[in-house]
């Protein structure tokens, strides 16, 4: 047996003791009066007045000296002492405490406040209850693992020992809470889309797909919320959002998962320039709201939030960074200049998707500033208008910050004869062997052509904007269970 084993069952023998007592390891209720932060907030009246508390948390540390014992236990809001004698609660229950509780354990201590000749606040026990009995030990050094993987892999211990992990996932929370409440205030309504959808659409992207018994159907997960939300400007809302879980069934490196967040809103009657204003605003206030500040430290970067945020032509950074006009250059022309640079084209892919690599690759890593690049190339976004005045452009934004992409916008197409044979096209690249090509949805021209008022569509990644935030520098930091690869096959077995 070894030693991990041999603790376990030394504490499930403990647990086995408290029971043959006649008391619960895992108890149905607590009489908690306060909350640790609450409680030393409001230290000196409640110490003052001797007013017994009730304080639960889980064991941290254990210290016994003879016939008293301190501990340190300590729930979501913060810690304190605990002090155990036995000439307060009688022989019996102090040793009891002794033979059956662990470190690691969840308790509720029934006592009132002192301050140690230390100087330490803390809760003199005079009874105590086991809230949860503990059967494999708290790890010794988790804090020296060298292993980055086992802390995604077993994210609850990450969270008990690592307080900046903790801190990290309470900005995620604020960050999406003030956007959204940033949103409403605005008009937009929240809404949900399907998940599950017959066709999936709304970017290129592989998806996963799934049977449905009931229904005898193929469906996949949405890969993007796009076409349903737009179905909805169509019934006659003006403002909607949806904070979406999207799926897409691709490599996974620090900036992609395949499960993530996206935030999409569209805007009836407004365009792309009317979208660049309210997300550089949107985003300013955000960060501000948060972190009370526009300047964040990312890597060796102080991002500045502070707006107008920078625009720059896609075309024009293209040529600054790589030297090529791709205005002037065709699609065989790009690719060969691709294939120098080392960069890989997938089958079937146009001028626009290959102009798109390019960038990803030469031009990307080089923005750190939040960056506006605007007016794709024709083809590239088969959901986005044509700029007014050039068919050879799209009226297009994407957003940048230190490397990461985070932001795809547009001034959506609402002709549905144009939409439709952008499908089409679609579908012959597809057949070509460009997999990420979207299939057509009838269903959705159907709908279009039922008449969509002029509108702007907005997407953002919330875990790379979270991940640029909080100086995190991959998603597996600020998503609590990444996806990872099984160690081995009995991951899940033991």
């Amino acid at each position: 047996m070894d030693r991990l084993e041999e603790l376990r069952q030394n504490r499930i023998e403990k647990l086995d003791y408290l029971r043959k007592r006649g008391l619960s390891g895992y108890p149905q209720d607590t009489g908690r009066t306060h909350v640790i932060e609450k409680a030393l907030e409001d230290f000196s009246k409640l110490s003052k007045e001797k007013k017994q508390i009730t304080l639960v948390g889980r064991i941290r540390a254990i210290r016994e000296h003879g016939k008293i014992c301190f501990i340190n236990f300590e729930d979501d809001s913060g810690d304190i002492q605990g002090f155990f004698a036995e000439d307060r609660m009688g022989e019996e229950s102090y040793n009891l405490f002794l033979e059956s509780f662990d470190i690691g354990d969840f308790i509720e201590v029934r006592g009132t406040l002192f301050e140690t000749k230390r100087g330490e606040k803390t809760i003199k026990a005079a009874d105590y209850k086991m809230l949860s009995k503990a059967i494999r030990p708290l790890p010794e050094k988790w804090h020296g693992l060298q292993s980055v993987e086992e802390r995604y892999r077993r994210r609850y211990l990450d969270l008990i020992f690592n307080k900046d992990v903790k801190k990290t996932f309470e900005r995620r929370s604020q960050i999406i809470k003030e956007t959204r409440r940033y949103l409403e205030d605005e008009g937009f309504l929240e809404v949900d889309t399907p998940v599950l959808q017959p066709i999936y659409g709304g970017t290129s992207a592989r998806p996963f797909k799934t049977h449905h018994n009931a229904l005898d159907s193929e469906l996949f997960l949405r890969i993007a919320p796009e076409l349903y939300l737009k179905r909805l400007i169509i019934g006659g809302w003006e403002k909607v959002f949806e904070f979406a879980k999207c799926f897409r069934n691709e490599g996974i490196d620090r900036s992609h998962n395949p499960e993530f967040t996206m935030l999409e809103f569209y805007w009836a009657y407004a365009d792309y320039k009317d979208m660049m204003k309210l997300a550089e605003k949107m985003i300013n206030t955000v960060v501000k709201k948060v972190f009370d500040t526009t300047e964040i430290a990312y890597k060796d970067q102080k991002i500045n939030f502070s707006t107008p945020f920078e625009r720059v032509e896609f075309t024009e950074i293209i040529r600054k960074e790589t030297g090529l006009d791709i205005e002037e250059m065709n699609a065989d022309a790009l690719k060969k200049e691709a294939e120098k640079r080392k960069i890989k084209i997938e089958p079937g892919a146009r001028k626009a998707e290959i102009c798109d690599e390019i960038f990803k690759k030469e031009c990307r890593e080089k923005i750190i500033q939040p960056t506006f690049v605007i007016h794709h190339p024709e083809g590239y976004q088969p959901l986005a208008k044509p700029l007014e005045g050039d068919d050879s452009k799209l009226a297009t934004f994407q957003g940048y910050i230190a490397g990461w992409e985070f932001i795809n916008a547009f001034s959506e197409l609402n002709d549905p004869q144009i939409q439709r044979k952008r499908f089409e096209e679609q579908e012959e690249m597809r057949k070509e062997g460009f997999e990420e090509a979207q299939p057509m949805d009838k269903d959705f021209i159907e709908a279009l052509e039922h008449g969509m008022p002029p509108t702007a569509g907005f997407g953002m990644g919330v875990d790379r904007l979270v991940a640029v935030l909080t100086n995190s520098h991959s998603l597996r930091e600020i998503l609590l269970f990444p996806a990872m690869k099984k160690k081995n096959n009995q991951d899940n077995q033991n």
